[in-house]
């Protein structure tokens, strides 16, 4: 009898991604789930012969081997086996062979070898099949990282688009992103970053190993979105300055990034702040299985001393200073991976936060989280990774002091213990609101519960202190009770190009009649809090009666600010008013200037595989030209990859109508982004949803 050989292998492409949800990716490989069998058939020049065993062998990594669970032999057999990877034939029909083949459901992630063997009495031949991708499975129970309500597993992994909340905390806008975890080499492009990873290069057998754990593989790529220590993804700039690069504010989502990454040889892409930087992450987390979402905390603190508070600094004209390592920024963003917490316990397990933005280093390397939300609601700052860090962000007090530059002396003028993580925010399940999480974090703001976390996690980091320092801190307080309050108030419109219209309301609390020394400044800044530059100023002095309140009016011309504002249109403005021998009132407020909008608008109803036309109108509000002006526009299964349309100069006042075209290539809704940028107006943005018809 001839030796048995095989002629061909039928992967079963279409009903195997069916069945393990990874049809939408659109490359042409093998993508399965782990825990879930798949089938494949197999035909040889003869039927088997019951001397003959065939043998399947499965590998992943440079140096698979058994110890590690890298690598797996196991035979065809009649009866299922649990747990470890096996092959059970499903039907035999003449020369050809359907076999079921189950991989564990805590097996590594990844490329996958497959190789058959042969054995009868006259030896042994072996044949490589092919290969394949494992990823994590939400929809199999057991699975790390399994989700079982359905609407949340089509949002968290299945929704290629979404939406990131930027601003302040009292004006949350939004900007769209595109995800595009499954176009065209991005689920390659994500496995590549664990392959290039410090963990990898120094260790790749144990590295390989541990990719079957969601906790591992989330921090490793935590640290190589950012481009610090490892050659990641991409390169961070809060300076204000983007050359040599693009403006952060200019991407419209991840895809682009991660194929220029892998284009330019694996160098850092120039440049990304926090939302750039989580959602790049959001998209490498849905692609390899892993349920994510993108979370934005207003009024972030960034404390670099471990002390659960930050420092911010004035001088007594009014500025803000760039003293101390400490900051608050407006809003900063992370993410959350959904999985369980056999390191720490089942009421630990669910959201965890990962953050690729580089603030600190942790563990030698620019790299946070997975840290429990949970525990960072319970003040559990001594659990991994990088609790005390995040726990700061969302619930440090914040320390206001006055420092004179003349003579070196700073006093404290006053502590916050409410303004820190406020409103935060991600996008609701389904739908394009705003949901609000930040009772996931803490317990209500002045609750008795949230002063006990916060005491438990002082005392967690500095065992030996005395607590209740803060009830003696509020009765000191008393004593400097401010006898007048300031706010600012906005009385006109804010938006590029106008004036910035504010009042400084002061009030006299007392019985008695005040006299106020004012000095005011206004700073353009990046949202993070770096000073770009001062753009107006001004002293006032100011007679209050008992119980009086007055406007002084701020007026920042269009002039003054046009040169400094960046892409985040952040104006600061502080007042310091002092009434003799007492404390002084910081007054502080940060305005966001309104960009003219950006318009989209569909012509025809979209049809997959039928080319739409969109239009894009904008409208030059200043009274003068504009020019250098591009429109870069992009949107998962609306588009391949991106568009870039020059745009011609816009005289003053003038209105601009540009067509372009578009191929839908999946059915649904689907989210077109765009951003709009000139000389005067770095990034305009817009989104609009289309529903693509079959």
């Amino acid at each position: 009898m001839s030796a048995l050989e095989i002629q061909n292998i039928n992967w079963q492409m279409s009903a195997n991604r069916g069945a393990h949800h990874t049809e939408k990716f659109s490359s042409q490989d093998l993508i399965l789930r782990r825990g879930q069998p798949f089938e494949v058939s197999i035909s040889c020049n003869r039927s088997l012969g019951s001397d003959e065993r065939l043998d399947f062998t499965v590998s992943t990594g440079p140096s698979p081997s058994e110890s590690a669970r890298t690598k797996a032999t196991f035979p065809v057999s009649s009866g299922s086996s649990r747990g470890g990877w096996n092959a059970q034939l499903k039907a035999s029909n003449g020369n050809a062979l359907t076999i079921a083949i189950s991989s564990p459901v805590n097996a590594p992630i990844g490329w996958y070898t497959m190789n058959i063997q042969i054995s009868s009495q006259s030896g042994v031949s072996s044949k490589k099949l092919g290969m394949f991708i494992l990823l994590f499975n939400p929809w199999m129970q057991g699975d790390d990282v399994f989700m079982s309500n359905q609407a949340e597993r089509q949002e968290y992994v299945e929704e290629d688009s979404g939406i990131i909340y930027v601003g302040s905390t009292n004006r949350i806008s939004m900007v769209g992103w595109n995800f595009g975890q499954f176009e065209e080499d991005i689920l390659r492009i994500g496995l590549s970053i664990l392959d290039k990873s410090l963990n990898f290069r120094r260790d790749p057998t144990t590295d390989v190993a541990r990719r079957n754990d969601p906790k591992y593989v989330g921090r490793v790529l935590s640290a190589m979105i950012n481009g610090n220590d490892d050659n990641g993804v991409i390169a961070g700039n809060w300076s204000g300055s983007y050359t040599g690069g693009r403006d952060p504010r200019n991407w419209n989502g991840s895809v682009e990034i991660l194929k220029e990454w892998k284009k330019s040889g694996f160098r850092p892409v120039r440049f990304g702040q926090c939302w750039v930087f989580a959602g790049a992450l959001n998209t490498v987390l849905r692609s390899l299985g892993i349920p994510s979402r993108v979370i934005t905390n207003f009024n972030s603190a960034h404390d670099t001393d471990r002390n659960l508070s930050v420092d911010v600094y004035y001088d007594p004209m009014g500025n803000p200073l760039d003293k101390g390592s400490d900051s608050v920024w407006n809003f900063h963003v992370w993410n959350e991976g959904w999985f369980v917490r056999n390191d720490l316990g089942p009421s630990y397990s669910g959201w965890q936060v990962l953050d690729a933005t580089p603030q600190e280093r942790s563990q030698g390397v620019f790299q946070c989280g997975p840290a429990s939300v949970n525990a960072i609601r319970e003040g559990d700052v001594d659990l991994n990774f990088d609790m005390t860090f995040i726990f700061a962000e969302v619930n440090a007090d914040r320390i206001t002091w006055i420092y004179d530059t003349a003579n070196g002396s700073q006093k404290q003028n006053s502590l916050d213990t409410r303004s820190i993580g406020k409103y935060i925010s991600t996008k609701a399940v389904g739908s394009n609101s705003r949901m609000d999480v930040t009772d996931k974090y803490k317990y209500p703001e002045g609750s008795k519960e949230e002063r006990q976390v916060h005491e438990k996690a002082l005392s967690k980091l500095k065992p030996n202190a005395t607590f209740g320092a803060t009830s003696a801190g509020d009765v000191a307080g008393e004593e400097l009770a401010p006898s007048i309050s300031g706010r600012f108030k906005v009385t006109g419109v804010l938006a590029v190009g106008q004036e910035v219209s504010l009042a400084l309301l002061l009030k006299n609390l007392t019985s008695d009649r005040k006299t106020v020394t004012v000095n005011m400044t206004a700073w353009t800044i990046v949202y993070n809090g770096t000073l770009v530059h001062e753009v107006w100023k001004d002293s006032a002095t100011i007679s209050l009666d008992p119980e009086e309140e007055v406007q002084h009016p701020v007026k920042i011309s269009y002039a003054q600010y046009d040169k400094y504002l960046k892409s985040d249109n952040m104006i600061r403005t502080t007042a310091i008013c002092k009434v003799t021998d007492e404390a002084e009132v910081v007054v502080e407020r940060d305005v966001i200037l309104d960009n003219p909008t950006l318009t989209l608008e569909v012509l025809d109803q979209a049809h997959v595989r039928k080319p739409v036309n969109v239009q894009m109108l904008f409208s030059n509000p200043l009274d003068e030209p504009v020019k250098d002006c591009v429109l870069m526009v992009e949107g998962s299964g609306l588009l391949r990859g991106n568009l870039k349309i020059d745009v011609p100069a816009l005289r003053p006042k003038e209105r601009s109508r540009v067509r372009f075209e578009i191929l839908p290539t999946r059915s649904g809704t689907k989210q077109l982004l765009a951003d709009f940028s000139c000389n005067k107006f770095p990034a305009i943005k817009a989104m609009l949803s289309i529903d693509v018809a079959e």
